[in-house]
């Protein structure tokens, strides 16, 4: 059974940092395209970040662009977002995403989700 287990958010002040991570079980990450998105209260979900597959590059929203970082540990099976520098408006439940066809920018091209994970900057 493909499992994805988030976690690592919080209530951090603005400026803080916060390290999410993305526990996977009934496949391997390598495999797949990983992606986090958030979704704040009355707004849509959005991509932050997606690792493709292939090559592993990675493809960052402008918002985030130079405070996040994705980064992936093969041994545990685990997937992580790195925020720095975070802002009010980073403040959202934040949930990774695989798909087995590459980075894609909407939510609706992801086969498997997370239960997602709070974050919450105070200004």
């Amino acid at each position: 059974e493909v499992q994805l287990v988030e976690s690592g958010g919080g209530l951090v002040q603005a400026g803080g940092s916060l390290r999410l991570s993305c526990a996977a079980s009934g496949f391997t990450f390598e495999n797949y395209a990983v992606a986090w998105f958030r979704q704040a209260p009355g707004r849509e979900r959005e991509g932050v970040v997606c690792m493709g597959k292939t090559n592993g590059d990675a493809y960052y929203a402008d918002s985030v662009k130079g405070r996040v970082t994705i980064s992936s540990d093969g041994a545990k099976n685990t997937v992580y977002l790195q925020m720095k520098r975070l802002k009010p408006e980073d403040t959202a439940v934040y949930y990774c995403a695989i798909n087995d066809w590459g980075c894609k920018p909407t939510p609706y091209d992801y086969s498997y989700w997370g239960q997602g994970t709070q974050v919450t900057v105070s200004s």
